[in-house]
């Protein structure tokens, strides 16, 4: 996917500040800012391989469909694009058992403040070294660079995915039952779990818990505003005090509760937001430190990026060709030789063999007359 129109439009410092357009659906474009949108559009997927290239603007839903012809998924949030999920960063209630959103990202395009495009991780993981930068960019929100395409890893859909739900005040013992959940919630008097797999597992593991077959868990209606708090997975059953004002995910830790609700007892815990990471006194610095290590990280790339550019280079002739040639043995004479061809090559490019070989007896006749 050609990203030089998009890197152009990023990296114009004249026209001031600049903000990245997706669906609109997670908090959206910085207001009064110029806006740019990423490319969009599903570049291939390669379902034995599970995994999927696209563009940072394409709608997530879109993304799913197509997968869901060859059997898979993403995991994803639903909604907006597939670059504002990434950036945003904020895993869905699925977490436990499709693991952390970052793991998604195997590679990303991304272009920096100053409209260079810089390239993290890669198509699989086992040719992935170096530093982890895909991990850092999920859930920057742009701060870091504007993702302009991806590669994503893929799942295969199960053939059975069914929600259940059974009252409790205490979550251990039905989470304890079941085997890999996908998603274990509870506000302190009921608990909702997600199970997939085969149809025959599922009978098996809700008998044992006893939990009934229900459509969909009876969320509260400020579940999608909810402000996100985050405990270790220890202390969720602590919750019991306060059954009704609060979801939490079993297992995970994240704990959602009434927005605007600053007497909640939970308010005292370190926050996520429904629209943002982990807030610390110390994020604003840490956020400051990260993007400092970022700036000095992409010039390391952009010097090493060129450094194996001209290492990749090399003359038309080699050094047999160039001692058969001049008639000529082993010495410092091929060497300088080397040495003049590849100049030659860096500041005209590629020259093809005849004309080289002109070069060549033009040098070598220029030296013999010194």
């Amino acid at each position: 996917m050609d990203l030089i129109r998009f890197a152009e439009e990023v990296g114009a410092e004249d026209r001031g500040p600049v903000t990245i357009c997706g669906g609109r659906t997670r908090e959206g474009p910085v207001p009064d800012v110029r806006c740019v949108r990423a490319p969009a559009g599903i570049d291939w997927v390669q379902a034995d391989e599970m995994v999927a290239s696209c563009g940072a603007a394409t709608p997530v839903d879109d993304l799913q469909a197509a997968l869901a012809e060859v059997g898979q998924r993403i995991v994803l949030p639903p909604g907006g694009t597939v670059g504002g999920a990434l950036a945003h960063g904020v895993d869905g209630i699925r977490r436990l058992g499709d693991g952390p959103l970052r793991d998604v990202l195997l590679q990303a395009r991304y272009v920096s403040a100053s409209g260079q495009v810089v390239r993290a991780g890669g198509p699989t993981v086992k040719n992935v070294s170096g530093f982890d930068l895909c991990r850092v960019l999920v859930g920057s929100r742009g701060t870091l660079g504007f993702l302009g395409d991806v590669i994503v890893r893929t799942r295969p859909i199960a053939p059975t995915s069914r929600w259940f739900k059974v009252e409790t005040d205490d979550p251990v013992p039905t989470f304890a039952c079941l085997h890999r959940p996908v998603s274990v919630l509870w506000d302190g008097s009921h608990v909702w779990a997600l199970l997939e797999g085969h149809p025959d597992d599922l009978a098996e593991q809700a008998a044992s818990a006893a939990l009934i077959p229900i459509d969909a868990p009876s969320l509260p209606a400020w579940f999608d505003s909810a402000v996100l708090t985050a405990l270790r997975p220890a202390q969720v059953p602590e919750l019991s005090d306060v059954p009704g004002s609060f979801v939490a995910e079993v297992g995970v830790g994240t704990v959602h509760r009434p927005p605007d609700d600053p007497a909640h007892p939970l308010g005292s815990h370190a926050d996520r937001g429904s629209s943002g990471p982990l807030v610390t006194p110390d994020g604003q610095r840490a956020a400051a430190e990260l993007a400092a290590r970022m700036d000095r990280l992409e010039e390391r790339i952009d010097a090493l990026a060129r450094a194996e550019s001209l290492a990749a280079l090399r003359p038309e002739l080699d050094g047999v060709e160039i001692m058969e040639h001049l008639g000529v043995g082993p010495g410092q004479v091929v060497g300088e030789a080397l040495a003049h061809l590849l100049e030659i090559r860096i500041e005209e490019g590629p020259l093809g063999e005849d004309e080289a070989r002109r070069r060549l007896d033009r040098w070598w006749a220029d030296r013999s007359t010194r």
